[in-house]
């Protein structure tokens, strides 16, 4: 994505990420999420999943990224999950079994990027992929 492209497309999400709506955030969140590769957007999106003003923004950034059914937006939702508040942590959780866990076929999903992060060298990570591919089992 060229520098233009990316003022034109990520910078109000990225300007919203910290307005005072949480619904602003919410959607920041949603709409950053495709982007999650770009440093920029990543530390963006880890702020959003830690939000300590609304769970509900959390909830909306780990959906997003996790609708991406890929390693990279699960390891951010672990990162995140191993930083949390209790009621933030809760909200992770939630969206982890909202977005993956509502059929057989997800949670084969689920538990196939669970494995590729159990080794992660973050030891969080590979804890908390661990504590979710148990149950999997």
């Amino acid at each position: 994505m060229s520098r233009a492209a990316f003022d034109d497309e990520l910078t109000p999400f990225l300007q919203g990420s910290t307005s005072p709506s949480w619904s602003v955030r919410a959607a920041s969140g949603r709409s950053l999420a495709p982007f999650a590769e770009i440093p920029e957007v990543a530390e963006v999106l880890h702020r959003l999943l830690l939000d300590g003003r609304d769970t509900i923004v959390t909830h909306e950034t780990a959906e997003a990224l996790l609708e991406r059914w890929d390693v990279l937006g699960l390891r951010m939702v672990l990162v995140a999950l191993a930083d949390a508040d209790d009621d933030t942590g809760d909200q992770l959780d939630d969206a982890i079994h909202d977005v993956c866990c509502q059929s057989k076929e997800d949670g084969v999903r689920l538990a196939a990027l669970c494995s590729a992060l159990t080794s992660d060298a973050d030891g969080d990570v590979s804890r908390e992929a661990r504590r979710i591919l148990e149950p999997l089992r």
